[in-house]
Order: structure tokens, then C-alpha cells, then sequence
């Protein structure tokens, strides 16, 4: 955001929801509508691109880095935390350490760091009197914890106030991701996006755009930003809107998910009307003959908790076990469930990860294209989570040698992520960079598919192939 160029966004009274962002212009599928420097982030552990062997602080010994270059650009950030984490032998909790960086930039800065900044922290809701008390227990302990890191020489803060900022937090903090958007690595705080309410089919979305702070010439640095991009055609006037919560889970358990979170009551349309749950919940129907309604819970408790135990295989890296139990429970699920179906569907995405990570691509590409087909009948079509997945779902058909499917789905890939991401985003170029060679691929394998398959072979063999299973995470 920058004073010269305001952005086309208002403030205005949006009834039950307070305050919200309406557009003063139209707006086209893809468009930035507004893009939005953090007033203040921080990472977990380490940089905000994640890099194989991080640069260390020396001082503090917890902060990570790219190289020397993404140190020096970080430094003016860093500095009062360096010295804070120093004193204390150890880093707090990410919330803290957003709190005490949302202070030394309100010192420096004031509230207002820009004229684009439509609101100030102060004007944030923090929902605190609406919190249960564990909550409430919790938000303190992190208030002391506070206290107990924020240096004597900076400027006291009043309780209430700390206490407020951990509440817009709680409600507000954006999580960031890496630059390929696949881990998240850090939490920031945005004041213009926290204007912008809920809607279970928004009409827009928002992504990190992790800028770069590489090159040797400060000058030449762009900030880490948020941008807020139109899904589809959005008319002058009308509200802007993203959703909190991922749409796949039928709207009582997006409800709650919301109350839980962030203390309102959706009454957007597609909860209202439950809109796709019918879908969400579907059961196999054949030639008009559906299962039992006995038949049906017995496999969806079954696969409640197979869900459970296949997630604890595979955060304990036991994947030989996640595979056997998602197979098992695949055998139940298809006589019974649609192909819209959630529970199938969650098994479909965890076998098909797992088993492209273990580089049994074949059978992961089954998975894959079942889940991107269901995915495709839920998603709002510009969805960046079905983009995601049709991406993943390429990459494994590739690594399968499936190349006239694997190029379809990245041609699909980046038709949503040109949209979502826009041109000039990380995921975007390594997409652009698959389209081409499987576009390139395709030629050959039409022209003579044996030369492509010993041409394929080859390159196989020459070095280690590339996991689409990147996203897999473990835990120690």
C-alpha cells in the first residue's frame, strides 16, 4: 500500500457485522484489490523462506535467516527482540513476541503508519468479554509471560492494553506461510484485512506474497504483504469478504468453528440454506438403491475414528500403516459414500500425499484424481485450496508418467493459481515452469511414445526424483 496510490476500498457500517470493506470501483477475477504491508510478524523458528541450512543469529541464537542479505534487511525488526530473548535465555511463544513487536513499531510509529491504514489497533475488537474462562486463563499467562520479556527500558505498557492486543490476535493474527505456501511459519498482523468480514463463499481470497529482501541493494527489497485478490467479477459497492475457515466441513461445523474462533454466529447463505451438505454427506446411490441408514453410520463412525489413528501414524512417520489403514478404509467408504463425500475425501487426500511421498506415484494418482473430482464439485471454482490440489494432484501423475493427465491438471493448476496467487508469485512461476515441460513432454509422447518413455527412464535414473509429498509433516 502506498500513500500516492489509495486503493479502491471504503469503510463502511456493515450491520450486525460492525464495520466492513465494500469496493468504490468494480473489480475483475484476479485483481489485487488491496495488498497490505504487515504492521508487525513474526516467524516460529526460523526465516520466512525456509531455506536447508538457515544462517543463525549470533546474538540470540533463535532467529534464523537466508544469508547475510535477509539479516541485514531483517535487522531493524529484530534488533529490540535480539537484545529481549538475549536477557531472558529464551524465546517466548509467537503471540508474545508479536505483542512485544506490535509495541516497539506503535513507539516508533504511532498507530497510523501510513494514510492507506484504514484503522488503528485501538479500534480492533478483541473479544474479550466473550471468551470462556479457559480461554481467559490462558490469554494471562501469556500476558505475564509478557511482562516478563518486555525489556525495563521500553516504555511501560498497561495491562488492559497488553491484554487487548493479545485478544486482536487471538481473533485477527494472519498465519504466514512459506513462500511456497506450503508450511506455515510465522503469524502477522494486518490491520486493513482484519476490516474485511467472513463469508463461507467469499468473494475474495488472500494469500502472502513473501516479497524479497535478496538482493545485495536494499533498494531493491520488497516488502512481505498480504494481497487480497477478486475471485470473480465483484460490482462497485458491494462488500468484500474472505472466508476464516475452510469451506469442506458442512455448515453446523463451520458455525462452530466460527463461534469458537472468532465469536460470531455465520448467517452467510450457504450456512443458512446448507448449502452443499447435501453433497458434504453424500452416500452412494445405485440405480436408485442407497444404503441403510444403520449401514451408513456404521461407516462413518468407523471412519471417524480410522481418520484418528491414521493421522497419529502419520505424525509418528509410521507410513507403511498410514497406507494399510486408509486402504482398509477405503474398501468400507466406496460401497457407501459418494465421491463428495468429506470422510472419503480425507481419506483420499492423506493416501494420496503419503503414498507420493513413499513414490508409489500410480496409485497415489488414482487417489489424487478421485479427490481433485470431489474437491471440484464443493470448491467455489477460483478456490486457492482446489488449486493447491490440482497442483499436487499434476505433479504426482507426472512423477507417475501419466503426462496427458498430469498436464491437464497443471494447465487447471494454473488457470486457478493466475487468479488466486496472480503471475508473479512463487507457486505461479514453478507452475509456469511444469506447464512447459509437460506441455513439452506431450508433444514427444504423442509423436512417439517409446522414445518418451526411454527418454523418461533416463532422466529417472539420472538423479533423485522430486517428492510431491512435500507437504507432509511430521513431528518428533
Amino acid at each position: 500500500m502506498t500513500v500516492e496510490k489509495m486503493d479502491p476500498v471504503e469503510v463502511f457500517s456493515a450491520g450486525e457485522k460492525g464495520r466492513g470493506l465494500r469496493v468504490t470501483k468494480e473489480m475483475k477475477a484476479g485483481e489485487v484489490v488491496f495488498a497490505e504491508a504487515s504492521f508487525a510478524a513474526v516467524v516460529f523458528d526460523s526465516c520466512f523462506r525456509r531455506q536447508a541450512n538457515p544462517h543463525r543469529c549470533a546474538q540470540c541464537k533463535f532467529a534464523h535467516y537466508c544469508d547475510r542479505t535477509c539479516q541485514r534487511a531483517a535487522w531493524e525488526e529484530h534488533k529490540q527482540e535480539c537484545s529481549a530473548i538475549k536477557k531472558i535465555g529464551k524465546a517466548p511463544n509467537e503471540n508474545v513476541r508479536l505483542v512485544a513487536r506490535i509495541l516497539w513499531r506503535i513507539q516508533k510509529d504511532t498507530g497510523l503508519v501510513s494514510d492507506a491504514q484504514l484503522t488503528t489497533l485501538d479500534l480492533l475488537e478483541d473479544h474479550l468479554s466473550k471468551m470462556s474462562p479457559e480461554d481467559l486463563k490462558e490469554l494471562k499467562v501469556d500476558v505475564q509471560h509478557f511482562y516478563n520479556y518486555w525489556p525495563k527500558k521500553s516504555k511501560p505498557v498497561g495491562e488492559d492494553y497488553v491484554s487487548h492486543l493479545f485478544g486482536v490476535i487471538n481473533c485477527n493474527g494472519f498465519t504466514l506461510s512459506d513462500q511456497r505456501g506450503l508450511q506455515a511459519v510465522g503469524v502477522g498482523l494486518f490491520p486493513n484485512l482484519c476490516l474485511v468480514n467472513h463469508d463461507c463463499w467469499p468473494n475474495c481470497t488472500v494469500i502472502l506474497n513473501p516479497g524479497n529482501q535478496t538482493a545485495l541493494d536494499a533498494s531493491f527489497h520488497s516488502k512481505r504483504r498480504i494481497e487480497l485478490r477478486a475471485l470473480g467479477m465483484i460490482p462497485e459497492g458491494e462488500e468484500l469478504t474472505v472466508s476464516y475457515v475452510d469451506f469442506l466441513n458442512v455448515s453446523k461445523d463451520r458455525q462452530r468453528l466460527l463461534k469458537q474462533q472468532y465469536y460470531f454466529d455465520c448467517k452467510c447463505e450457504h450456512c443458512t440454506n446448507g448449502i452443499k451438505d447435501d453433497l458434504m454427506t453424500a452416500v452412494k446411490d445405485t440405480d436408485g438403491h442407497k444404503p441403510s441408514a444403520d449401514v451408513v453410520k456404521a461407516v462413518t463412525d468407523f471412519s471417524l475414528q480410522a481418520l484418528v489413528k491414521i493421522e497419529e501414524a502419520r505424525t509418528e512417520g509410521n507410513f507403511h500403516e498410514v497406507v494399510r489403514m486408509c486402504r482398509e478404509c477405503l474398501e468400507k467408504q466406496d460401497p457407501v459414500f459418494g465421491d463428495t463425500n468429506l470422510h472419503l475425501l480425507r481419506v483420499l487426500s492423506t493416501a494420496s500425499e503419503v503414498l507420493s511421498f513413499m513414490q508409489q506415484f500410480t496409485e497415489a494418482a488414482g487417489y489424487a484424481q478421485r479427490m481433485v473430482d470431489g474437491y471440484t464439485k464443493l470448491y467455489h471454482p477460483n478456490n486457492a485450496q482446489l488449486g493447491m490440489a490440482t497442483m499436487r494432484a499434476g505433479v504426482t501423475h507426472w512423477h507417475a508418467g501419466l503426462i496427458e493427465a498430469a498436464h491437464g491438471l497443471i494447465c487447471r493448476a494454473y488457470g486457478i493459481l493466475m487468479i488466486t496467487h496472480g503471475a508473479h508469485h512463487p507457486i505461479t512461476k514453478d507452475l509456469e515452469s511444469m506447464r512447459t515441460q509437460t506441455e513439452m513432454e506431450l508433444r514427444l509422447f504423442k509423436q512417439n511414445e517409446l522414445v518418451y518413455r526411454n527418454m523418461r527412464e533416463a532422466m529417472l535414473s539420472a538423479k533423485p526424483t522430486m517428492l510431491a509429498g512435500e507437504q507432509i509433516k511430521t513431528t518428533s
